[in-house]
């Protein structure tokens, strides 16, 4: 029997940050943005899915590149490159964990409580649900989260996967090519491609989560990571990313797209009507299939996401104050019980006003996105980086042209915000 080849052992066991990202990119932006868009436009926004995915490519890119050519993450970097972009990634940080935690984790209980019909209320299935993470994140630290996100990120592309073909049956297409779309050039149209592309497939401030997590990856395997097995492992989750979000959006225009119904802008609600509309068209047994899909999509978010703040926020502080690896993880340890807790009391609070919340995350995940461009691209042009390890001429007029996309569609959101 041969020998194992030491390049192959060596790039299986550092592809895992990737399915993190993947994980925590498939949840709100692709279950219910993807969907919808495809549920109220048919085939019109396609183009839009593509380009954010496209345009946030390069930055999303940079961040385990930096952590692999580096061996430090994102958060080291801003520090280095200055107070500015250090101090401005912790403001949108803050700004938004708190609310995103509390929106992935309540869209994931309503749709437990869906699926398994236990008669509890929202507030106990998100006590259940963040207890289960809690205990996976504590018990099996790093490793568990790499091992478990592989096999969820798998089963839901396989289901969703499934359920498409289930629904591509009867000229589903040809008709929903056939059908007029409704117009798009107007106020409402443009606001939603906006926030279509602002969590499509994950705010840019997920290139920081990701360059923690191959650190974090490099560390258990004791050895960098190499600049080609990042790149590798990158591009893995992030075209399953981009690929489930096509398939969430084949959903909504095969199966919702002209149906006449009008659709909820609440998480809960819109996968309700995406789940009884499958049953309607095909049987109730597709039912279960898209309910198993929906929750583990928004499943896999709150997972990462569990993860990826109190991690962030014990990097923030071991930053401001040099510390051993046992005192990072005891910070990762309190805030791990501490935000998930705090995002639950601000939606019990501020239950009434939690969409304007939301839309304050989404506006500041948005707007912030040309700044965390900004910052990566130095951070990967720039001196701290090898020079073998930035990348090409080529490759950096592309980032350049993102940009400049990227920059565009701020203003027209602003241009929305203000007409």
């Amino acid at each position: 029997m041969k020998p194992r080849s030491p390049r192959k052992t060596s790039l299986l066991k550092s592809i895992g940050p990737g399915f993190l990202l993947a994980g925590a990119a498939i949840g709100v932006s692709h279950l219910v943005q993807a969907t919808r868009a495809g549920a109220d436009y048919g085939f019109l926004l396609f183009w839009v899915l593509i380009l954010a995915c496209i345009t946030k490519y390069p930055f999303l890119e940079f961040g385990p590149r930096y952590a692999a050519g580096t061996g430090n993450h994102l958060i080291t970097g801003y520090k280095k490159l200055g107070k500015f972009p250090y101090w401005a990634f912790i403001f949108i940080t803050i700004g938004s964990m708190f609310i995103i935690q509390a929106a992935v984790t309540i869209v994931t209980a309503g749709l437990a409580e869906r699926l398994f019909g236990m008669g509890w209320t929202s507030f106990t299935w998100s006590f259940l649900i963040i207890g289960i993470c809690i205990a996976l994140l504590l018990i099996g630290k790093y490793p568990a989260l790499d091992k478990s996100m592989k096999v969820i990120v798998s089963l839901l592309g396989l289901a969703t996967l499934t359920a498409v073909i289930l629904a591509l049956g009867e000229g589903r297409i040809e008709n929903a090519i056939q059908m007029d779309s409704p117009p798009i050039w107007n106020k409402i149209g443009i606001a939603f491609i906006i926030s279509f592309m602002g969590w499509m497939p994950i705010p840019l401030d997920a290139s920081v989560w990701h360059s923690i997590w191959t650190k974090e990856k490099a560390l258990g395997n004791k050895r960098r990571t190499s600049i080609k097995d990042a790149f590798t492992d990158f591009n893995i989750g992030y075209f399953l990313a981009a690929i489930i979000g096509v398939l969430f959006f084949l959903m909504g225009v095969l199966i919702m797209f002209g149906s006449g119904i009008s659709f909820s802008g609440n998480g809960v609600e819109f996968s309700g009507q995406l789940i009884d509309l499958y049953g309607k068209t095909l049987g109730d047994w597709s039912k279960p299939l898209i309910g198993i899909a929906a929750f583990i999509a928004m499943f896999s978010t709150t997972l990462a996401v569990t993860d990826a703040f109190p991690r962030v926020i014990s990097e923030v502080l071991a930053e401001r104050k040099s510390t051993s690896s046992r005192s990072k993880w005891e910070n990762y340890r309190l805030n791990v019980f501490l935000i998930p807790l705090l995002s639950l009391l601000i939606l019990y609070f501020f239950t009434a006003s939690f969409t304007v919340l939301i839309d304050f995350a989404t506006a500041l995940s948005f707007l912030s996105a040309p700044f965390i461009a900004f910052f990566n691209y130095k951070l990967v042009t720039g001196e701290q980086m090898p020079l073998a390890d930035r990348p090409g001429k080529n490759y950096q007029i592309f980032s350049l042209i993102c940009f400049g996309v990227l920059i565009l569609f701020n203003l027209v959101y602003l241009y929305t915000l203000l007409a």
